[in-house]
């Protein structure tokens, strides 16, 4: 496996140097977690975390005395920040766990790094780097990482009973990094346990569930929760895994969550996304997949402009998506052809507003919104083409017939 510090001379020659520079503060400093896992991959990394033995005022007070800028960001927890040439960096003091209800724990702190290791949820996760560039592997992570195994570090129940999150994070991690099949202990202990997912936060677990959606093999790691029960305590209101599976098959975006979530949910998507607490933007996403209209392949330019006056080119573009999915299940020129033609047209824009109403010498009152209302649905009938000088034109004769008809 390539060296963490040799990925990170190669591909971030920057941090390698802001990291100097912390290590001549604090040299006992390592790299640690996701940091250690994906720099031995020879991967760049986002986030680069450190952990040291010495408490967190300890660390603030040697950074500020250095020069350089410190966020208590975490005291509880011993975690501060270093922001170096605008970059974060955060550092955690070792740490092991007092007590815990299995959603949060109260930690003390430890100058012993594998007593601090021993508290991570996977060997591959339990590494750390220092200055030198010597990886410390307590459990076995580098080994794992080669294999393509996602073991939980120690016993599969304990860590599981500490964070019953670590159950979601599980089927994530092994999606990503898994190729072998799922570690017998961890998916013993993740059905046994399965019923502590009730434990933990909606957020929590829309977070956790929102990266397996738009990772890799979804499917399968779906099937793998499904088996394990714990697919039904994270979405109780019923899941339709084939249905996601054809929208992938049609060719469907990876990346939107929310698409995926609005395939795979058997139930009543407000009320999921009421339980689990979506954004309103999330929610008023999902609950306008299952609205109408749903556009088909065929639609002329006249029709298009019309469902694009009054719905948003993405909610019909996932209409569509979800509909082939239930109709087909696989790639189709034609309805890849609606889509398009969705995407790259024009959302017309009625020229008309209630101003133009009362200018027309209509009085002020519900009678204005009556007109306007049966003026837009002439101009909607003739495909959106009329512009602002036909319109009213047809305002007029609407006003001279009358005012307000039923439209």
């Amino acid at each position: 496996m390539t060296s963490p510090l040799a990925t990170l001379a190669h591909a971030m020659p920057d941090v390698l140097e802001q990291l100097g520079r912390i290590w001549t503060i604090i040299p006992d400093a390592r790299l640690v977690g996701g940091a250690v896992r994906d720099l031995l991959r020879g991967q760049a990394v986002a986030d680069i975390d450190l952990a040291c033995a010495a408490p967190p005022d300890v660390v603030m007070a040697k950074l500020k005395a250095a020069g350089v800028k410190v966020v208590p960001t975490g005291l509880a927890h011993g975690t501060v920040t270093a922001v170096i040439d605008r970059r974060p960096f955060e550092i955690t003091t070792l740490r092991r766990d007092e007590e815990t209800d299995g959603r949060h724990a109260t930690v003390a702190w430890t100058q012993d790094w594998r007593e601090d290791a021993a508290r991570r949820d996977f060997t591959i996760n339990a590494m750390s780097c220092d200055s030198a560039g010597v990886v410390h592997d307590y459990f076995g992570g580098q080994a794992d990482l080669a294999a393509g195994r996602v073991r939980f570090v120690g016993d599969a129940r304990l860590r599981i009973t500490e964070d019953a999150l670590r159950i979601l994070r599980f089927f994530r991690f092994q999606a990503r990094y898994g190729r072998a099949e799922p570690d017998p202990q961890a998916i013993n202990a993740i059905t046994a346990l399965a019923g502590l997912i009730g434990r933990l936060s909606v957020e929590r677990i829309w977070s956790e569930l929102r990266r397996i959606l738009t990772g890799p093999e979804v499917v399968r790691t779906l099937q793998q929760m499904h088996d394990c029960g714990v697919l039904a305590h994270v979405l109780p209101e019923g899941c339709a895994i084939a249905r996601l599976e054809r929208l992938l098959a049609c060719g469907a975006p990876h990346d939107e969550a929310v698409l995926l979530l609005a395939a795979l949910l058997a139930g009543d998507g407000r009320e999921v996304a009421r339980r689990l607490k979506l954004s309103r933007a999330e929610g008023g996403a999902l609950a306008r997949t299952r609205g109408m209209p749903v556009p088909c392949p065929g639609l002329d330019g006249a029709a298009t402009l019309r469902l694009l006056a009054d719905h948003a080119p993405r909610d019909l573009i996932w209409r569509a998506w979800l509909r082939q999915a239930d109709v087909l299940g696989h790639p189709d020129t034609a309805w890849d052809a609606l889509r398009h033609q969705l995407a790259h047209t024009q959302p017309p824009v009625f020229p008309l507003n209630g101003g133009d109403v009362m200018n027309a010498g209509c009085p002020p009152g519900a009678a204005v919104g009556q007109v306007l209302g049966q003026v837009r649905h002439w101009w909607l009938e003739n495909g959106c083409a009329p512009d602002h000088a036909a319109c009213i034109a047809r305002l007029r004769a609407v006003l001279a017939e009358g005012g307000v008809r039923a439209t």
